[in-house]
């Protein structure tokens, strides 16, 4: 059973912003060299890093104590504003600004699943500058305004293969950000997921089913993952709960169009076939996701570790395209690709 670190469907901004609280300090607590590198990367930027300074001593004159050296570091402030729909409020974006006191370095961080209206940003930036300007000998505020794949791609790209003890994490805060739409741009997201001795029936019947109690999101493929690499990607068409108890075919859409009679044939037939596993999942609740068609491929992971679950990739960026092709041009691009290449 997979474990999720971040409390699931409530997007409350309360709780989205407590959830990405905990992944950052999930990062510092892993290493809080790498989580400095972080937040130097994404919103300090070069020219502001609060590194060490060490300082030995140079001289003592009369009474006065002087220290053999000096260990100090700029103390820093970042205040975060999280919304979820863009709303943001440029009298409240003001009012953050008393949040600041001494600190070297000052920053109000915004945060959304997309960039702020330029025209909301052009007039709060004015007003900082503006702010800034009337405290001349004060350290300056800084505004940085990311999204929710900003953060996550900035940590990706301060870990490393070895880095075991927070990719899960940040795997699962990926996996949370995509199950609560904190990607405006869902449907070119691929989700690799673990098929074992199942993973024929699902390339058979273009359809890929899991206990309904471990939720769902409406990302736009998926990849069934088997022996280090993803065999076969389908693009998502649908997302059915159904079960089959005593005979009795029940179902209800999550995603998508009305069900169709060959859907239900290849639910059915997948149930069916569960039974020579040891099992039958029409027994229990399941989600069956439909995809258009399964596309054989070879996508390889060459690092040392399988995946536990599921593993999500931004096909957008991977392939450097707005528009994605057609799945089986998706499919050839990967074939004979390693994960590795990608990152």
């Amino acid at each position: 059973m997979k474990v999720h670190y971040f409390q699931r469907y409530h997007q409350k901004e309360n709780v989205v912003t407590s959830n990405t609280m905990l992944m950052l300090s999930r990062f510092y607590e892993y290493n809080s060299e790498k989580f400095f590198s972080l937040i130097n990367n994404l919103i300090l930027k070069e020219d502001e890093t609060p590194e060490l300074t060490i300082e030995l001593q140079q001289s003592k004159n009369g009474n006065e104590s002087i220290p053999d050296a000096i260990i100090s570091q700029p103390s820093f402030k970042i205040v975060i504003e999280t919304k979820l729909n863009n709303h943001f409020e440029e009298d409240q974006l003001e009012r953050h600004l008393k949040q600041f006191q001494d600190e070297d370095i000052k920053v109000i961080l915004t945060l959304d699943p997309k960039h702020m209206k330029e025209e909301i940003k052009e007039k709060f930036d004015k007003y900082l500058n503006d702010f800034n300007e009337e405290r001349m000998g004060k350290t300056p505020i800084k505004h940085i305004n990311i999204t929710f794949k900003d953060l996550i791609e900035a940590m990706e790209e301060i870990i490393e293969d070895n880095d075991f003890g927070i990719k899960s994490i940040i795997e699962d805060f990926k996996s949370y950000c995509l199950d609560e739409k904190l990607f405006p741009d869902s449907d070119k997201w691929l989700r690799a997921i673990v098929a074992g001795t199942t993973i024929q029936d699902n390339i058979d019947l273009d359809l890929y089913y899991d206990n309904a109690n471990r939720g769902y999101s409406e990302h736009g493929y998926i990849g069934l993952y088997n022996q280090k690499s993803i065999k076969a990607i389908g693009k998502l068409k649908k997302i059915i709960q159904a079960t089959n108890i005593n005979n009795e075919f029940e179902s209800k859409v999550i995603m998508g169009e009305e069900i169709t009679q060959d859907e239900i044939r290849r639910i059915k037939e997948a149930m069916e076939r569960s039974k020579k596993y040891g099992y039958n999942i029409g027994e229990r609740l399941h989600n069956y996701f439909i995809v258009e068609k399964f596309i054989r491929t070879d996508f390889r992971k060459n690092s040392k570790n399988p995946i536990q679950k599921s593993k999500l990739f931004n096909l957008s960026k991977m392939l450097n395209q707005n528009k994605l092709p057609a799945t089986e041009e998706i499919a050839k691009i990967l074939d004979g690709k390693t994960w590795e290449e990608f990152e």
